[in-house]
This record gives structure tokens, sequence and C-alpha cells, in this order.
């Protein structure tokens, strides 16, 4: 069963550390006075989530996770702190649900009586185009 993702926010929310870091590229005269990017930093040992997420979150093979469980999000794709703030908490809870997702499983299921027959008039059709290729007997 999937966590709720309100439940996820929050606790994202309130256990994801974030540093200021100046941005790459282009920015004029104002690049090396402002830090506008964001590094976020998310333990998931030491999280509150449930057990199968953490998991989940440990297992996955995301280059964002390092070996020590920690994920770290780097978010610049906006001139202004608090965009970009925002931006690396959607991205992780985006990882988060991601990977504590699970899949129905699948029903056996039989081919339909129409589905079937499709097939074997289609047999039946290349057997006779290969027929077709055979010796010409006169």
């Amino acid at each position: 069963m999937s966590p709720d993702p309100a439940a996820v926010r929050q606790i994202i929310e309130a256990e994801a550390q974030f540093s200021m870091i100046r941005a790459q590229g282009a920015g004029g005269q104002n690049v090396n006075k402002v830090s506008n990017a964001v590094h976020l930093r998310f333990d998931i040992q030491a999280s509150a989530l449930p057990e199968a997420c953490k998991a989940a979150l440990l297992e996955s093979a995301d280059q964002r996770i390092s070996k020590d469980g920690v994920v770290v999000i780097k978010a610049q794709a906006y001139r202004s702190l608090e965009q970009n703030k925002a931006d690396a908490l959607e991205r992780l809870l985006a990882l988060v649900l991601e990977a504590s997702r699970v899949d129905k499983p699948r029903k056996a299921s039989r081919p339909t009586y129409g589905s079937r027959q499709r097939r074997l008039a289609g047999k039946t059709q290349r057997g006779q185009i290969k027929q077709l290729r055979g010796k010409v007997q006169d």
C-alpha cells in the first residue's frame, strides 16, 4: 500500500535540510553576490518515513542517493530562492512516491474467442503465402 502523499510531504518538509549555494551559469553583475541555488539533503534512515518506503528508497538505483542513505538534490532552475526550494521539495516528494509505489499484481486472463480466431486466420494466410513461394508445377 502506498503512503499518503500529504503525510509524506509533511515529513519531508520537516526533516529536509537546505543549504544555499551560488548557482552556476550566466547571471550578470549579480551572479557573485546572491546565493539562489539550493542543496537539499534528506537522511532516509533518520526520517520518519514508513519502513517499507525507506527500504524501497535505499534499494533504488538513483544517483541522487548516496551510499550513506542521504538524498542530495540541487535546484537552480529559477532565479528565486523560494522557487528553487519548492522545486527541490517537489523533486524529493516525486522520488519518494515513485520509490514507494506498489504495482498491482497482474491477473492471468485467457485470450478471447475473437483474438484466437484472428490469430489462426493470420497463421493460415501466412502459410498460404509461403506455399506460393514453392516450385511451379505444370
